[in-house]
């Protein structure tokens, strides 16, 4: 039996959509398990714009079990999906993929030197293996299997006999143009990067089937010859479901029976309504691009009424940015996956980040600095919370973030702060003998027996240095004094490095460093060390600044480095005599 977590406020978004989703799943299929879902489309990289449609139900779900319901959230795998483009920075491909465009994406090679049988697997597994250190529990639906093993074959053959109303809907927004620019201007300034989701949305162009000679059809066969969806229906009988298409791209003509006949899908507005129906489901968000008059979702509230099911409660959710960029499309490089995320960052913070925003709330991931800032409220929140200080949607955010129903995520035993953590993999290179011996003199009274007491955060953090700090940033601690520099120096100058030099065995530690190197400016002034902001003058800091930047030159070569407690603990005490001159 799994341990269920202690409830948390009903104050945030997670809990009313809870509440909404268990009313609304007693009043449409009583005693049955909650159907929650998402889908992915392994077309390429699956970023962590994807993400935000696994999160969502997955916390919704989690919420749900939390209460002694029972859930199923499904995830769809789009994978007989057409392969529609052959996605930029892919390594092992090349643009000879191009000639596998309109074909199931089950049916695309994997890229060279992948483990994986197709194109599909390949970036399903990375997905997969990310979830997994989230924390999230799901039902995993290929949809090649559902449709190539005959699973669907009465909702397709239902939505051929009805083709004619489901075009009659159709129809509706296909004459529907967009508002002018003017209308579509908000109450507030919109920036590049909202404008460019907007434009690479595409929502209102998804497919929804051919209209030819013979009428139209919500249904696709993939080419027997080649293998594509370049094909038209050309001819069906409604009596006997024999369907006879051509091939736009070669030229193959085949005639079938749909009854018997399984390669091949309805098209994605038809698809995805079917499946609510199918599958029961209850709640399954989707993206902003969705919210446009001739979209999947809003005409498939229409649609999904032809195979007698419900829309289900479908919030909108807003696009999820990564320092400054632009809306993310897996058809782009460069765009960051989970996985890239789950390298520098642990699962709970990266729940914490899609648990405290409302779903319409954009928000971004920070590769940069910022991650250290955002480390930073992570750690200063955990605090409120053991203290018993944390406001009640802060609360049931971070409990969203550090458990599942299932129990707590594993977490590192003694998180030191991800800056010190970050500094310290930068200054030893990653030296596991040099790291301990630095975090052990943080905190003298309780030092460290083992690196793995700040494992995973430390793996992290050192990750984060080698692979998102460019090496002009990196720090490298000069080997011998700078002399010239040295001799260059004026009084006042040498005398803060003789007090700093003076107070190093007194104060070596975290703590006492950061009063050591702030105090040395105070102390030069005729205030105490001790003396706070409100006691001193502002030509203080101005001082600290200078004096901070001398140290920086001589230990470092630059004028600024990782925070100078950290770097002093870090180059040892005997060095950095040496390097300031003793």
């Amino acid at each position: 039996m799994p341990i269920v977590a202690q409830s948390t406020e009903t104050t945030d978004w997670v809990s009313r959509f809870a509440d909404e989703v268990i009313e609304e799943s007693e009043r449409r299929a009583p005693g049955k398990p909650v159907v929650v879902a998402s889908g992915l489309s392994p077309s390429g990289p699956i970023h962590l714009g994807n993400l935000r449609e696994v999160m969502t139900p997955h916390l919704v779900a989690d919420e749900i079990r939390r209460r002694g319901h029972e859930v199923r959230h499904l995830i769809s795998w789009d994978d007989y999906d057409r392969y529609r483009k052959v996605p930029n920075g892919v390594e092992g491909t090349d643009a000879g993929w191009a000639e596998h465009i309109g074909k199931p994406l089950t049916s695309v090679p994997a890229p060279v030197g992948s483990p994986y049988p197709n194109w599909a697997e390949h970036f399903k597994a990375a997905m997969v293996a990310s979830l997994a250190e989230l924390g999230v529990e799901f039902d995993g639906i290929s949809q090649t299997a559902q449709y190539t093993s005959g699973v669907y074959r009465e909702q397709i053959l239902h939505a051929m006999k009805h083709r004619g109303d489901i075009d009659a809907i159709l129809d509706q927004y296909r004459t529907k143009k967009a508002p002018a620019k003017k209308q579509q201007q908000s109450q507030k300034p919109v920036d590049a990067a909202e404008l460019e989701a907007e434009a690479g949305s595409g929502a209102a162009e998804e497919d929804d089937g051919s209209s030819g000679s013979a009428g139209y059809f919500p249904y696709k066969p993939f080419c027997g010859s080649c293998g594509k969806d370049l094909t038209t229906v050309t001819a069906y009988d409604d009596d006997t479901t024999e369907l006879t298409y051509v091939c736009t791209e070669d030229g193959f003509t085949e005639t079938v029976h749909l009854s018997e006949f399984n390669r091949g899908k309805l098209v994605w507005k038809v698809d995805w309504p079917m499946r609510w129906a199918y599958e029961g489901v209850i709640f399954e968000p989707s993206g902003v691009d969705h919210s446009s008059p001739g979209s999947s979702f809003q005409v498939g509230g229409q649609i999904v009424g032809i195979f007698g099911g419900e829309r289900p409660i479908g919030p909108m959710y807003a696009f999820v940015g990564i320092s400054g960029m632009a809306k993310m499309s897996s058809s782009k490089g460069g765009v960051p996956t989970p996985a890239d995320a789950l390298q520098i960052m642990e699962p709970q913070l990266l729940r914490w980040l899609y648990a405290r925003r409302r779903p319409n709330q954009s928000f971004k991931i920070a590769f940069d600095q910022e991650i250290q800032r955002l480390y930073d409220e992570w750690d200063k929140l955990d605090g409120k919370v053991a203290e018993g200080s944390a406001l009640p949607a802060d609360l049931a955010a971070h409990a969203r973030a550090v458990r599942t129903a299932a129990g707590e995520l594993p977490r590192t035993p003694r998180p030191m702060p991800y800056r010190t953590l970050a500094s310290v993999a930068d200054i030893t290179a990653g030296d596991e003998e040099q790291s301990l011996r630095i975090l052990s003199e943080l905190d003298p009274a309780h030092p460290l027996s083992t690196l793995d007491e700040v494992r995973p955060r430390l793996d992290k953090a050192e990750a984060w240095i080698n692979t998102h700090v460019p090496a002009d940033q990196r720090t490298i601690v000069r080997d011998e004094p700078d002399t010239e520099l040295l001799k260059s120096l004026d009084e006042p100058a040498q005398q803060s490095l003789r007090l700093l030099r003076d107070g190093l065995a007194e104060h070596w530690s975290l703590d006492g460093l950061s009063h050591l190197v702030y105090g040395v400016p105070k102390v030069q002034a005729g205030f105490s060390a001790d003396a706070t902001a409100k006691e001193l003058p502002p030509e203080i800091k101005t001082a600290q600044r200078t004096f901070f930047a001398l140290l920086y030159h001589l230990l470092v070569g630059r004028d600024t480095g990782p925070r100078l407690p950290t770097l002093l603990l870090a180059v040892g005490q005997e060095r950095v005599r040496r390097l300031l001159g003793e």
